[in-house]
């Protein structure tokens, strides 16, 4: 028996679920090597090196997601609460000493090994994996507000409003999701609505916050400005105009592998922009197809629920996927200019370790789940 044939018969779970992520780490390496020359032309290192770095996290992310595969996905569960009590003060000390990058603070610096982390990525996937607990544990008692509906909402206004001072994008992806997720696990609708409301109330803080005391930590101005270019100028800012040319110009077909002009114009086109980077290079073919992959992977997710026995499973399954697959289409969103431009990456596509790592976290629940519902 060759090694691949022996690697494919161990691995359990949803097989179109695997073969997806894996599509995504090849498209990743190839779109990344690509869209870098710029950058590294930069830094006077050759695309090689760039290669070579984006090849050990996509390597490191793909055994991520074989590790968290191969825990029993109940063990999530029961680490969900220490999670989330490990996520908030972590943001807080991001929000008070984080290092501060293109006018955010939203990672932190890791002593001695000197890396950059975001922390809000590992802050989704504690709020999620907490909230799957919270909705599937109370589901006997899940419309009394008191017992039920204040241990969810509580967790989510505080993780989201933490990470939106600098993320405004993401914290309000997560909102969306942490929603979806109540109104799938039967919460119900009254309830949901003094989540939004709260939510809304949250924000209009933020921005008064922003205004009068923290401009420096909240980022009011920048919000304001991208609305404002988003409605007023129809032709979008500069690394919208560059990544239309970019979808443009490759046409249906493409330009071919590694022929892309406009990522020497197209601001982080191997992380914002990488999907403006993959249309010019692989054409609405490439561009179809990489979006097919994840409403397929959605889908894979939707058929775990439908199979799953336990509420948890089924949550924590939806959740991740969901995640994966808004950001995704709002990463897709503002390269066609559809949506305001965000800070949010591709997921398990862009060049950037924290988020690369997480993601392919969410991806091993997400099997975990399917292969024990593959036991049963």
């Amino acid at each position: 028996m060759s090694f691949g044939t022996r690697i494919y018969s161990e691995l359990r779970g949803d097989r179109v679920i695997w073969t997806v992520v894996i599509l995504l780490a090849v498209i990743s390496i190839l779109s990344v090597y690509s869209s870098t020359g710029t950058i590294a032309y930069k830094n006077g290192v050759g695309t090689e090196y760039y290669l070579m770095k984006h090849l050990f996290l996509v390597i490191g992310g793909l055994l991520t997601t074989y590790f968290c595969y191969l825990l029993h996905y109940m063990q999530y569960s029961r680490t969900a609460p220490f999670m989330i009590l490990f996520a908030i003060p972590l943001l807080v000390f991001t929000i008070a000493f984080g290092a501060e990058l293109n006018e955010a603070r939203r990672w932190i610096t890791l002593p001695i090994i000197n890396i950059t982390f975001q922390t809000s990525d590992f802050a989704k996937i504690a709020l999620i994996t907490y909230v799957a607990r919270a909705i599937s544990s109370k589901q006997d008692y899940i419309e009394d507000l008191q017992s039920a509906f204040l241990p969810i909402i509580v967790p989510i206004l505080i993780i989201c409003g933490l990470i939106a001072p600098a993320d405004l994008s993401s914290a309000i992806l997560l909102f969306i999701t942490c929603l979806l997720l109540m109104f799938i696990g039967r919460v119900s609708i009254k309830y949901i609505g003094l989540l939004l409301f709260c939510g809304v109330a949250m924000f209009s803080i933020l921005v008064v916050l922003g205004d009068l005391f923290f401009d420096d930590i909240i980022r009011v101005d920048t919000w304001r400005t991208r609305l404002s270019d988003f409605f007023n100028n129809t032709d979008g800012v500069y690394q919208i105009q560059q990544a239309k040319i970019a979808i443009a110009d490759g046409g249906i077909f493409g330009l071919g592998p590694g022929n892309s002009i406009q990522r020497n114009h197209l601001p982080h086109a191997y992380s914002d922009f990488i999907y403006a980077t993959i249309c010019e290079e692989y054409g609405l073919f490439g561009g179809l197809i990489v979006l097919s992959l994840y409403v397929l992977l959605f889908f894979r997710c939707v058929k775990i629920v439908v199979k799953s026995e336990k509420s948890f499973g089924a949550l924590l399954a939806l959740g991740m996927g969901m995640m994966i697959v808004i950001q995704a289409l709002a990463n897709i969103a503002v390269s066609v200019h559809l949506v305001p431009v965000t800070g949010l990456t591709l997921p398990l596509m862009s060049m950037g370790g924290t988020s690369l790592l997480f993601m392919s976290v969410a991806a091993g629940m997400i099997l975990s789940v399917s292969r024990y519902i593959e036991k049963i």
